[in-house]
């Protein structure tokens, strides 16, 4: 029996309130919700992901070889349907985003064939937007 799925909650570090803000709700469009002096929630396609003021970021952050890409072992995004996918990597490209892995078919051919492209914020924090021709390839093995 597979259960609904739940809205997760993650925080992340921010090294700048405001460029935070400009990033994931005007680039990418996120809704704000409740805010304070040193954080701000986001409706991040239904979840919840909270920005946290820090005095630095985390410059130590490591990477890993996947399918010819060097991966940020450190990262967060989500699945969107195909044409959500082509839509936000068209939006991006046209807004002059500067992708650390640009848009393109990981795997191609094999089990778990997948879009991906990663960007990162103002703060160092990467972001992966991935999807599934075949959605379930998600867990495939």
């Amino acid at each position: 029996m597979t259960e609904p799925l739940r809205p997760f909650h993650l925080a992340l570090p921010v090294t700048d309130l405001n460029s935070a803000e400009a990033f994931y709700c005007g680039l990418l469009g996120f809704g704000k919700g409740r805010t304070a002096a040193r954080w701000i929630d986001l409706n991040f396609y239904g979840h919840q992901v909270t920005l946290h003021l820090v005095d630095a970021a985390d410059a130590n952050a490591q990477a890993n070889p996947v399918d010819g890409d060097a991966v940020p072992a450190r990262h967060f995004g989500v699945v969107l349907d195909m044409p959500d996918w082509r839509s936000l990597a068209t939006r991006l490209e046209e807004a002059g985003c500067e992708f650390l892995i640009p848009p393109r078919i990981r795997f191609a051919g094999e089990v778990g064939e997948q879009a991906t492209l990663f960007i990162v914020d103002p703060s160092g924090n990467a972001l992966e937007f991935k999807s599934f021709a075949d959605p379930a390839q998600l867990f495939a093995t």
